[in-house]
């Protein structure tokens, strides 16, 4: 925890004095109890710029090879991430993220399952209802706008914004219906936020 604590310290120096963050709906995010933090996801930095924005601590599910990378793998495991195999319903992983809900904590998901190329929003992975269903956690859309672009030609030092929506919750009848108008609704709010750009 005090590696969390002194990673999230180094981090907003970087966000705030460098990349001018701002920061939005925070009101949204449970002081406590099950949330997933459900964000879009276009760079490397989306983790850390989640992590630092959201004010509980984060449990990131992130894909398994990035814990093969020496030092690094040891580094993002004790900054609370926990590996999830792509391409698959990657069960292991689904169960201790529900078991970390379960405990009252926050985890952070990117329902693409892998980063956008081309900065639009692609299609998502269904396991995310799944988890909140079973979790009985609170979904909260979230926008991540201009990580892309961090050290990119055109803007070498772009603002970054985060925009937590409102609170989306599972009905409580599962099946394959329910979470697809899940995911449909997820998907709808994160690109509504996405679209408000120019009023954040």
């Amino acid at each position: 925890m005090i590696l969390y604590l002194l990673a999230r310290a180094v981090f907003a120096v970087i966000f705030r004095l460098i990349f001018r963050i701002k920061i939005s709906g925070i009101e949204n995010i449970p002081e406590n109890g099950a949330v997933i933090i459900a964000s879009n996801h276009l760079s490397l930095w989306d983790p850390p710029i989640v992590g630092y924005a959201v004010p509980r601590p984060v449990n990131f599910m992130a894909k398994e090879e990035l814990f093969t990378i020496p030092l690094f793998g040891l580094l993002i495991r004790r900054l609370k991430a926990f590996p999830v195999k792509r391409g698959s319903a990657d069960r292991t992983a689904i169960r201790h993220a529900i078991n970390i809900l379960e405990s009252g904590q926050v985890v952070g998901l990117f329902p693409e399952g892998t980063r956008s190329k081309k900065g639009s929003l692609g299609e998502f992975e269904p396991g995310i209802g799944l988890i909140a269903f079973k979790a009985n956690a609170v979904v909260i859309p979230t926008a991540i706008i201009n990580s892309n672009k961090i050290f990119s030609s055109d803007k070498f030092l772009p603002q970054l914004k985060v925009v937590f929506g409102n609170p989306i919750f599972v009905s409580p009848e599962l099946g394959r219906e329910a979470m697809e108008v899940f995911n449909t609704n997820l998907r709808s709010s994160i690109e509504q936020l996405l679209s408000s750009d120019q009023k954040v």
